[in-house]
């Protein structure tokens, strides 16, 4: 699509800088040096200096963790590099001055552009399904380019702290594409805790699930994937589509088209005319890595697996409808009881599927709302800790995010109203988001997208329109607020410029006037070469003009 006038609808050019990207542990850091001196201050190369600082965009700083006290669901310390986050690995990293972000203060915050930050951009999620077929490909293109390209700025730990040694003599970092960092990333923030010895772990622990930070711990993961694939593709419009499952009696989106269809031959695997079937998926063996007391790793474990609705139908007799979620939106209570999965009357909770969208109330052995989309896909995306190999993961993330978005904007909560303390580990407001460098801490998501850069497509105003994937409405209010004042200045800037035309051929004519009575006095008197009346025809068109 052309790009409109900058200055009429913001429209953005090609721009260097974009939101804040970020995963597990920045290639800069990755290495017996970091891991030594527990310092991840990379340089910004705008400047040569760490995180920024002789631009003013940051600096090295320690980091400081909250000291709340957490929930009683996981009653051990000091034996997963996950508490206290990201301590076990760092304790000084870059604090980002204003709009700056990025692990070296390189790039900007979430929603903003430009050389220094300054400008504000909000783009348009939509619904995959009514998006064309040129825009459907395009997006299913980026998913397999992302598969298919190393990501350059990060790598995974392929080893606990501990097994790297005490000055990080044995540093165990490892390449992996763009795509399955983020499903490695999910994998890490949920996975069971070792406790030493074979299949001794401890599994009631979730850093991004169960909880408060359910919900901005996804709209983070999102958001940082969304970048990523702005920065492999240079398409800085790209936002990721939604599905919109509300009433849905099937998996609408698993088409060849789309998401990839049945395969006749087996039922569990995609079909051969998918670009989804040649995918190998990882993290999706909890239960071996448990065993052999290890993490996962970027070895591939076999084919992307989905049976769209060949699941237990006692654990999952529907999938939510449009009532479903009017009831969870309205809801007045982010976070109730001990704010885990048996919450009753709490908005998280019934969202992320643990009680029941008609009551309220917990129901344990069922699966409802956000959970029941996952079990109905009965494959890949049912396993929590691999569930984010199969890219529908991300369409329906990306409504879940948007359900949040419409409780949000109901309620107006303050931030008070997130738990500040004795929430299960990883979820108190003050807790650092597991395992993103830089560091968020889960309060500060608990907030409107759209302070973040985006919206979606079926909440926005009436009257207001997409172009190029810009969010034009505030530049058409901003015109709309002043356009009395635009118009009286246009009539003062008219009668002005009269006025001088006015002076200026009276002027002209006295000037005339006083030139012809000196060549007469002295060549004598000459005709015309025009008439009189085209000279006062030609000053009666200047005066009227």
């Amino acid at each position: 699509l052309p790009l409109l006038p900058e200055n009429l609808f913001g429209s953005v050019v090609l721009f260097h800088l974009m939101g804040v990207c970020s995963s597990q542990f920045p290639r800069p850091c990755a290495n017996s040096e970091g891991l030594r001196t527990k310092e991840c201050c990379p340089v910004w190369e705008g400047d040569g200096s760490a995180c920024g600082a002789l631009s003013g965009r940051g600096f090295c700083t320690e980091v400081l963790v909250s000291d709340e006290p957490n929930g009683p669901q996981y009653p051990h310390t000091g034996i997963d590099d996950r508490e206290r986050w990201p301590l076990a690995f760092f304790n000084r990293t870059c604090r980002c001055a204003g709009n700056y972000g990025g692990f070296n203060c390189g790039e900007c915050r979430f929603g903003y552009w430009g050389g220094n930050c300054a400008q504000y951009r909000e783009s348009v999620r939509r619904n995959i399904m009514t998006m064309s077929t040129a825009e459907q490909q395009k997006f299913i293109s980026y998913l397999n380019l992302a598969k298919n390209t190393i990501n350059p700025d990060y790598v995974i730990s392929t080893a606990t702290r501990a097994e790297m040694g005490e000055d990080g003599e044995n540093p165990m970092f490892s390449d992996i594409n763009t795509y399955d960092l983020f499903v490695w990333i999910h994998y890490y923030v949920s996975r069971d805790t070792f406790l030493g010895g074979p299949g001794n772990v401890w599994r009631d622990i979730d850093f991004a699930h169960e909880s408060a930070a359910f919900l901005p711990w996804h709209r983070v993961f999102l958001l940082h994937w969304e970048n990523e694939i702005r920065k492999i593709t240079g398409d800085f419009n790209f936002t990721i589509p939604y599905w919109d499952w509300r009433n849905a009696q099937s998996c609408e989106v698993c088409t060849d088209a789309l998401m990839g269809g049945r395969n006749s031959l087996n039922s569990n695997l995609i079909s051969p005319a998918s670009v989804f079937s040649s995918w190998k998926v990882i993290c999706s063996q909890p239960e071996e890595y448990n065993n052999r007391e290890v993490l996962c790793n970027t070895t591939g474990e076999g084919p992307l697996l989905r049976n769209p609705g060949n699941h237990d139908r006692n654990r999952v007799p529907r999938l939510p409808t449009t009532a479903d979620v009017d009831f969870a939106v309205g809801l007045p209570e982010y976070e109730t009881g001990n704010m885990d999965r048996f919450a009753n009357m709490s908005f998280r909770n019934v969202l992320e599927g643990f009680a029941s969208p008609e009551t309220g109330q917990a129901v344990p052995g069922q699966s409802t709302m956000h959970n029941s989309l996952h079990v109905f896909m009965n494959g890949s995306m049912s396993n929590v800790q691999g569930s984010a190999n199969d890219p529908i993961f991300l369409l329906h993330h990306t409504f879940i995010d948007s359900i949040f978005e419409r409780w949000l904007r109901t309620h107006q909560p303050l931030r008070s109203s997130y738990p500040r303390a004795n929430a299960p580990i990883g979820h108190n407001d003050g807790y650092y988001m597991i395992p993103f460098l830089p560091l968020y801490r889960n309060g500060e998501y608990f907030l409107s997208n759209r302070v973040l850069g985006y919206e979606y497509a079926y909440l926005l105003d009436p009257g207001q329109c997409i172009i190029s994937n810009e969010f034009v409405t505030p530049y058409l209010e901003q015109a709309k607020e002043i356009w009395q004042w635009l118009l009286g200045a246009g009539i003062l800037g008219a009668l002005i410029a009269s006025i001088f035309a006015v002076l200026i051929v009276f002027a002209r004519r006295r000037w005339k006037r006083s030139q012809r009575r000196k060549r007469a006095s002295s060549y004598g008197e000459r005709q015309p070469l025009l008439q009189s009346s085209s000279e006062e025809g030609s000053s009666s068109y200047q005066t009227t003009l």
